[in-house]
């Protein structure tokens, strides 16, 4: 799984949870696979993203350096922070671990580098 899908994952399809956004990582094998540079894409992907939460999972996978505390206005005109954004949206991939509901703490697996976010039939509101 990429950071760039973990930034769209949330459990608030679980009954009763309302702050289900970020979800935690808690990564048991992170691997980083070589692609190939797209400052276009990078920049026009940053206005859907929450950078607070990709920043958090970052640090939470151990590949947070290279990012800035916030996001500069003009992104476009730094490469050394679209570069370091390129790093941790599309070449970081976590294959094993779980992610963790910051409300409830329920733990969701991923194995093969797939999230399972199936839900419990207790769990469907």
């Amino acid at each position: 799984m990429k950071l760039l899908t973990h930034n769209m994952l949330t459990s608030n399809i679980i009954k009763g949870v309302t702050k289900g956004f970020p979800l935690g990582i808690s990564p048991s094998r992170v691997e980083v696979q070589e692609v190939d540079f797209n400052p276009e894409f990078i920049t026009r992907i940053l206005p859907k993203l929450d950078f607070t939460a990709l920043r958090q999972a970052a640090q939470q996978v151990g590949h947070a350096e290279g990012l800035p505390e916030q996001l500069p206005e003009s992104v476009e005109s730094c490469e050394a922070t679209q570069k370091a954004l390129h790093h941790v949206l599309l070449q970081v991939e976590i294959l094993e671990g779980e992610l963790v509901c910051p409300e409830t703490g329920r733990k969701f697996p991923i194995q093969n580098g797939i999230p399972n976010m199936l839900l419990n039939e207790d769990e469907v509101s």
